[in-house]
């Protein structure tokens, strides 16, 4: 069996890593450099880090530091963020990141998945979905979660993969910022019906939840954001609480 993942996720804007709720209240919680190096020799099995500014303008800036990364991390790293088209994958992945996640554009253009996969493979693509729970259907959104569309959570996650993602990054937005668990049962359903690695977004509040997502959400990996910025609950305090609870991790 694979172990389980735990991925710590850093917001970038203008270079440094940031919290907020919906860009506001937006604090400076440390360099992204910095930040990474400290949370690989805590034991992080991976790093996310996404543009949230995202301009074209950026983009030289944002490639200039994820350059800065790969120079001082010694884990996997994915980047995104406003990824378009294969020149900005191809930036990316040249400046030392391990894999793309696409996730507003994958939906304006399907056909992107199917480029990137095929420009540079299936393992260098992470479709990101934002997805709420609504009358019983999770309808996808875009647009940091602004814009809801005529997708539809799980035919959407089957389509990214067969058009060549390697794997899916799912968030509920119902569960967001909550701190209130994962949403167990959408990703069980995922994982279910998926033959790529789900990881599980949205809703990580205390050490019990991770249990929870990886037997009942049967997730493969786990993400979350202020918990580790702020040290609420450190990784190797994690790690070794999953150990305890017969969860196997690296």
């Amino acid at each position: 069996m694979l172990a389980k993942r735990i991925i710590p996720c850093l917001d970038i804007r203008d270079g440094k890593t940031v919290k907020g709720i919906n860009f506001e209240n937006v604090v400076d919680v440390g360099d992204p450099v910095e930040l990474g190096a400290k949370y690989a020799r805590d034991g992080a099995d991976e790093l996310v880090y996404l543009d949230i500014t995202a301009t074209h303008e950026g983009r030289k800036l944002f490639a200039d530091l994820v350059r800065r990364i790969s120079e001082h991390l010694n884990i996997p790293f994915t980047v995104g963020g406003g990824i378009d088209g294969l020149v900005d994958a191809e930036l990316l992945l040249s400046a030392g990141a391990d894999k793309v996640s696409i996730n507003s554009s994958a939906v304006r253009d399907p056909g992107l998945v199917d480029r990137i996969a095929g420009g540079f493979g299936n393992q260098f693509v992470v479709v990101a979905i934002d997805a709420q729970l609504k009358d019983n259907r999770w309808t996808v959104f875009v647009n940091g979660g602004r814009i809801p569309t005529d997708r539809e959570l799980f035919s959407w996650a089957k389509e990214v993969q067969e058009r060549g993602a390697g794997e899916i990054l799912f968030t509920s937005m119902n569960h967001d910022g909550t701190k209130n668990g994962f949403a167990c049962a959408a990703l069980r359903e995922l994982s279910e019906k998926l033959t790529i690695p789900v990881i599980a977004s949205g809703g990580a509040g205390k050490k019990e939840h991770f249990v929870e997502v990886f037997e009942q959400g049967k997730a493969d990996a786990a993400l979350a954001a202020s918990i580790f910025h702020y040290n609420e609950i450190p990784v190797p305090e994690l790690k070794n609480y999953l150990r305890k609870h017969h969860i196997i991790v690296r």
